[in-house]
């Protein structure tokens, strides 16, 4: 079982959430309201998981995603994924900047439960896990570095961020797994992006790019 502590301030989703991860092999071992109780149940349960909504009390403005960037800096490794119905691009680029083990997820594109299951448990196991509309709204942030690119660069950049895997790229744009290979590498080369492994290979051209010095 996945040990997840569970942030979210509405009481019946935290509830409804709750049971939902139970049926999927995801054991929610603290369930709270506010980001001071996120941040002591972690310390004092050392989950596997931190699901967190965005907004939450007292300003229900960031306070979620304050608290999940705080837990990627205080430790390292912990996967977290952010449920939200907004994107907050600076500090969605600041947790995601952290590497493998992090989502960021929209609440209302979340449409089949299995899938979400299926993804928290890739993001548990250090993968990414990134909704298109967010990839979109990071990538309007900064855009010189990816005026390298081609259009379909672009596109296979997007898929990547997303967390998707060469052979489930291949499927989307209906090409083949070694043409997919050969736009990743074009992307690495072009953003001067070394190879790295699979887990951060996937988002290692995204975070280039948000940091970008000519955003």
């Amino acid at each position: 079982m996945v040990r997840v502590v569970l942030a979210e301030d509405g009481v019946l989703l935290r509830e409804g959430l709750a049971g939902l991860l139970a049926r999927f092999g995801l054991d929610v071992v603290a369930a709270v309201g506010d980001a001071d109780a996120l941040l002591a149940a972690v310390a004092r349960h050392r989950p596997d998981l931190v699901l967190t909504d965005v907004r939450m009390p007292p300003g229900f403005s960031d306070e979620g995603l304050r608290a999940a960037v705080a837990l990627r800096r205080d430790h390292p490794g912990l996967p977290v994924v952010a449920l939200s119905q907004y994107v907050d691009r600076g500090l969605a680029a600041d947790l995601l900047d952290a590497g493998g083990g992090v989502g960021y997820l929209l609440k209302d594109r979340v449409v089949d439960v299995e899938d979400f299951a299926a993804t928290l448990h890739r993001v548990a196991s250090g993968g990414t896990a990134v909704d298109p509309e967010v990839v979109r709204r990071l990538l309007s942030r900064r855009r010189d570095p990816l005026d390298r690119l081609s259009p379909r660069e672009r596109e296979v950049l997007s898929l990547l961020a997303e967390g998707l895997s060469n052979t489930a790229i291949a499927r989307r744009l209906v090409v083949s797994e070694a043409a997919v290979g050969k736009h990743v590498g074009n992307i690495l080369a072009k953003l001067h992006l070394p190879p790295d492994d699979d887990t951060n290979r996937r988002v290692l051209a995204v975070l280039t790019y948000l940091r970008s010095p000519n955003g």
